[in-house]
């Protein structure tokens, strides 16, 4: 027992007073005469470069000024932000109308109030609120944008996605306060009297048809003004474009991985086929194939505009990367856990969604997250075929009689937002990390 007690006692971490500032920075910083050098000198550069920065960028920056002349006129050697902050709205939706932008604003409120649920640890039913977000959320975000008449398929989508999105509120509000699903909760106040499970059932579905019902109703009385996708553009359309790649590449990705390793020798030929193909490309080049061959392989009379097929083009090129990510993912898992699976008498479509996939996706979040931050960088391309991203946006303003020639300011306006975004995904994907880490640390 004392030899237990004494091993105990030295694998005790180190008092305080050896772990401070002073010591890290000399084991670290200063524990050689090149490393003490080098250090200096970084410190030096470092120094220097953001002090540039500030006095560039903020000390003797112009924020108000009606065009690039007045900014030189009041500050010769200053950032001039009056031209960026005068293009904002533009930067941030395009050409669409000031009077419309708030329906954007609600697209985008509607989709964040969509996706707080699968955050809250206490919600229940995440596999459902993220089904139903991919499903459904487009039709209705496409009404919101879009406008104008929409025909009869896309009315009974909107209103199936308004009803999932009410349900989705309420079972997050009853989740965080009773830890209960809605469907339990309706069941046990309203019918506590219905002893067959047949009959809650029925219950559930009459109070979801009634519902679905009034959503068709309202949503029938929208009269919203149409705005065409050429008014389309900056952060808006950059976010729409990526969005749908992003939803759509992992689902893509998955059943191209699939098929890659079925057994079926046609299936395999052509999921090898799609993925060595799209992965030999550069993606410009599908940009521009996309807009003009798709319209050589669709029927008479059916005309995609240029938006709807660059979207199709971003959604084929990156399920066929986050295909190679899968499988990858796939080959990390052991053969006996199929073995296992089989035991336990799954078939292949069980071993798969329940087994091998879970493992496989939770050791490939920080190459998924990465493709997902490709995708968004890489939706800048649109641009050079003709529509006005987030970067033709700001590509615009130097050509604007105002403003000619007001290059950098911009680009680094541009260069934070693409920072933002992306280091929120790598943040978001560290927490999964943590959060589903099973091994043992190192």
């Amino acid at each position: 027992m004392a030899f237990v007690k004494t091993e105990i006692t030295a694998s005790r971490p180190a008092p305080l007073s050896e772990r401070s500032i002073i010591g890290w920075m000399h084991k670290h910083l200063f524990s050689s005469f090149y490393n003490s050098i080098l250090t200096l000198v970084t410190l030096y550069i470092i120094y220097i470069s953001l002090k540039g920065l500030w006095v560039w960028g903020i000390a003797d920056a112009v924020w108000i000024a009606e065009s690039r002349r007045e900014c030189f006129n009041i500050s010769m050697g200053g950032a001039c932000w009056a031209g960026v902050i005068a293009w904002l709205d533009n930067i941030f939706y395009g050409r669409y109308p000031e009077t419309e932008v708030w329906r954007v604003n609600l697209g985008l409120l509607l989709l964040i109030v969509w996706m707080v649920p699968l955050w809250l640890p206490r919600v229940k039913g995440k596999i459902f609120i993220a089904i139903s977000l991919i499903s459904f959320y487009p039709f209705l975000a496409n009404i919101l944008f879009l406008g104008g008449n929409s025909g009869l398929f896309s009315q009974l989508m909107a209103s199936a996605a308004i009803v999932s999105f009410i349900v989705i509120v309420l079972n997050a509000v009853i989740g965080v306060s009773q830890g209960q699903s809605v469907s339990t909760f309706i069941v046990s106040r309203f019918g506590s009297s219905l002893k067959i499970e047949k009959h809650q059932r029925y219950l559930i579905l009459a109070l979801l048809m009634i519902a679905f019902i009034a959503a068709y109703l309202w949503q029938r009385s929208w009269m919203l003004e149409e705005v065409p996708w050429t008014k389309w553009g900056g952060l808006f359309l950059t976010l729409v474009i990526s969005g749908i790649g992003i939803a759509t590449a992992l689902p893509g990705g998955i059943l191209l991985a699939l098929g890659r390793r079925s057994k079926l020798p046609v299936i395999k030929v052509l999921s090898i086929t799609f993925i060595e193909v799209f992965r030999s490309v550069p993606l410009i080049t599908v940009l521009f194939m996309a807009t003009t061959m798709f319209p050589l392989f669709l029927p008479e009379g059916f005309v995609l505009n240029k938006l709807a097929q660059v979207i199709i083009a971003v959604c084929l090129f990156n399920a066929a990367y986050m295909a190679e990510t899968v499988r990858g993912g796939l080959q990390t898992i052991p053969k006996g856990q199929y073995e296992g699976a089989h035991t336990i008498g799954l078939g292949y479509w069980g071993t798969m969604s329940l087994i091998v996939m879970p493992q496989a996706l939770k050791n490939m979040i920080p190459n998924i997250v990465g493709n997902f931050i490709s995708i968004l960088k890489g939706t800048t391309l649109v641009s050079i075929i003709g529509l006005f991203d987030i970067l033709g946006m700001l590509s615009s303003i130097s050509r604007d009689l105002p403003w000619i020639g007001l290059h950098k300011e911009p680009l680094l306006f541009g260069a934070m937002i693409f920072f933002i975004l992306c280091a929120l995904m790598s943040k978001y994907s560290r927490h999964l990390e943590t959060k589903l880490a099973t091994g043992h640390k190192t």
